[in-house]
């Protein structure tokens, strides 16, 4: 794994050994700032279930101002600051070593929006579905926050139907796909 682009662009980043979180792998990250590459710069940057920290570091190397990274896994968060570190991105990333609903209690105390909010959450337990409902609720969804969402290809994203949420796009790979969810209906 590695920086694909940006002021840390080719440098290696560390991943956490076993099976306890699933990096991205590069062809997919590409894929994905490809799309919100126009987006990204200068902007507040939420990385949840950020396991070894690259998507939110690919951010920070493309020019975000700024990315909270949220994460419960002791190795996870040692891989993040190692990265960090290694990087040269750490003073403009916070890592946060909670539960993703403690640290998101926490955020919305401090009241600030993020731009993008990234989460890769264990597949088929449903958590996405309680991030995004609290989101949806929160003061850290403005009204052009984009919210993207790695999930299992055979994930059901039909509730979204009931959550004041809007799906703007959906990438599909061969076992996993990126939501686009963003604006608040009726807005």
């Amino acid at each position: 794994m590695r920086v694909i682009a940006g002021s840390a662009r080719r440098l290696p980043l560390k991943t956490v050994p076993g099976q306890t979180t699933r990096p991205t792998t590069d062809r997919i990250k590409e894929t994905l700032f490809n799309i919100i590459q126009d987006e990204v710069p200068s902007c507040r940057f939420l990385d949840l279930f950020a396991g070894s920290g690259g998507i939110g570091i690919e951010a920070l190397s493309r020019g975000a101002k700024e990315a909270v990274f949220v994460e419960k896994e002791p190795r996870a968060l040692s891989c993040i600051k190692e990265n960090l570190a290694f990087t040269r991105l750490g003073d403009r990333g916070r890592v946060m070593g909670f539960d993703v609903m403690r640290a998101l209690t926490v955020l919305s105390q401090e009241g600030q929006p993020f731009d993008i909010i990234f989460m890769d959450p264990p597949y088929h337990e449903l958590l996405e579905k309680e991030v995004l409902t609290f989101l949806a609720a929160s003061p850290l969804m403005g009204e052009d926050t984009l919210v993207i969402v790695e999930a299992a290809l055979d994930t059901d994203f039909s509730y979204l139907e009931s959550i004041p949420l809007e799906v703007r796009r959906r990438k599909e790979y061969k076992t996993n796909v990126h939501m686009f969810i963003g604006g608040t209906k009726g807005e």
